[in-house]
């Protein structure tokens, strides 16, 4: 008995919800997350309207608010301020409870005066998406039952339970805990799949942290992000501008010795740097760690992995048993000593934001001395690299 407008088979209403719910997911990844965020994608008017209204209808989420909370994320991540890291508060409670903080940092009136600039204040915006940001969902419920009947509202329950589980559950709290990395990034963010599809993209959220103003989030050949296809598609017929995208590193002949153009290129590709650094340095760490454990100096159940986890964080944020059991390691070998300490004055060349162009590269040039003069050979062949970059 058809109890709605449009009647369907089993499988049509599934393929409604997921269609419904695909539609949402392309609205916070393009819209509010590329474009209002990190604003990397401009969007017709039309689309950006289109976007903002459905979001109205099936999230009820304020742009606004959204875009502060999410650029504070950004600003603050992995400590105590960043409204949702499972790094400090805990993978159960971003998973389970992830909309929840959302909706608390969103009503810290510091945070949207400091972080949500530049989002939509016109009168649409003021006095009915912002004002009456709930009704929204109610007519979409309203809507799903004339259409679908009593199960226009189970189809509904899908659409509100998707954002929080896809978004403020898998990404804000499984993306910065579980997945791979493509670039050492300065926090603990993941990629959660290479494949983004079911949310948008958003699944290579490791890459997103690693160049947040990329329009497109996926990097390497075999990755695929289903967002990045739908602003293609958009920009073929005038309804997008794309601003910006992560660069891509270029190679050749390596120099002699490091110019400004070398250092330029290290600097921009730095997290890429320090991925092939921890890469390079695998063979012999791994060499050493054996050796250790040979003679008795290391417990058998350490590998090269928790000293690949070290080498891929920055000190202040390791935990305090990482730090004690990173000394203990290092206090038993100086050739992993010298692996590490490397890599800290690798990464001290482009966090010294008050030093010179000319000062940084001597401090580049001198990093390659060292590295050639170590008598580790991964260190002399990751000189080489460096000056291969373009």
């Amino acid at each position: 008995m058809q109890l709605g407008l449009i009647d369907l088979p089993w499988w049509g209403y599934v393929v409604v919800a997921l269609g419904l719910t695909h539609v949402t997911i392309a609205a916070v990844t393009i819209f509010l997350h590329r474009s209002q965020a990190h604003r990397a994608v401009d969007l017709h008017p039309i689309v950006s309207h289109f976007f903002r209204f459905w979001l109205w209808l099936t999230s009820g989420m304020v742009t606004k608010e959204w875009v502060a909370v999410h650029r504070k994320h950004h600003a603050k991540c992995e400590t105590p301020e960043d409204p949702h890291s499972p790094q400090t508060r805990g993978l159960k409670k971003v998973f389970w409870e992830g909309s929840e903080l959302y909706r608390a940092e969103a009503k810290v009136a510091e945070t949207l005066e400091k972080y949500g600039h530049g989002t939509p204040d016109d009168w649409i915006e003021r006095n009915v998406y912002s004002r009456h940001s709930a009704a929204g969902v109610w007519l979409m419920m309203a809507i799903n039952i004339a259409l679908f009947g009593p199960l226009g509202l189970t189809i509904w329950a899908v659409q509100m339970a998707w954002i929080p589980v896809t978004a403020a559950g898998i990404i804000n709290g499984v993306g910065h805990y579980w997945g791979y990395r493509n670039f050492a990034s300065e926090d603990a963010s993941t990629n959660i799949l290479p494949w983004g599809i079911l949310i948008g993209g958003e699944e290579l959220h490791n890459n997103h942290h690693a160049y947040g103003t990329s329009a497109r989030l996926s990097n390497k050949w075999y990755e695929f992000d289903i967002g990045w296809m739908y602003i293609k598609l958009m920009t073929y017929v005038g309804l997008a501008t794309v601003r910006k995208v992560a660069p891509t590193v270029k190679w050749q002949p390596a120099k002699p010795l490091c110019d400004l153009d070398t250092l330029q290129a290290v600097i921009t590709h730095r997290y890429d740097v320090m991925t092939r650094f921890v890469k390079s340095v695998r063979a012999d760490s791994m060499a050493e760690i054996a050796k250790l454990k040979a003679g008795a100096n290391l417990p058998q159940n350490w590998n090269f992995n928790s000293f690949r986890r070290w080498l891929q964080k920055e000190p202040a944020q390791l935990a305090a048993s990482d730090k004690a059991e990173l000394d203990t390691l290092l206090g038993k070998s100086e050739r992993l000593q010298t692996v590490y300490r490397m890599r800290q004055e690798l990464a001290a060349i482009w966090s010294r934001s008050t030093a010179s162009r000319e000062q940084l590269l001597e401090q580049l040039q001198a990093w390659c001395r060292r590295a050639e003069d170590s008598g580790i050979q991964s260190l002399k062949e990751f000189s080489v690299r460096l000056r291969r970059y373009a």
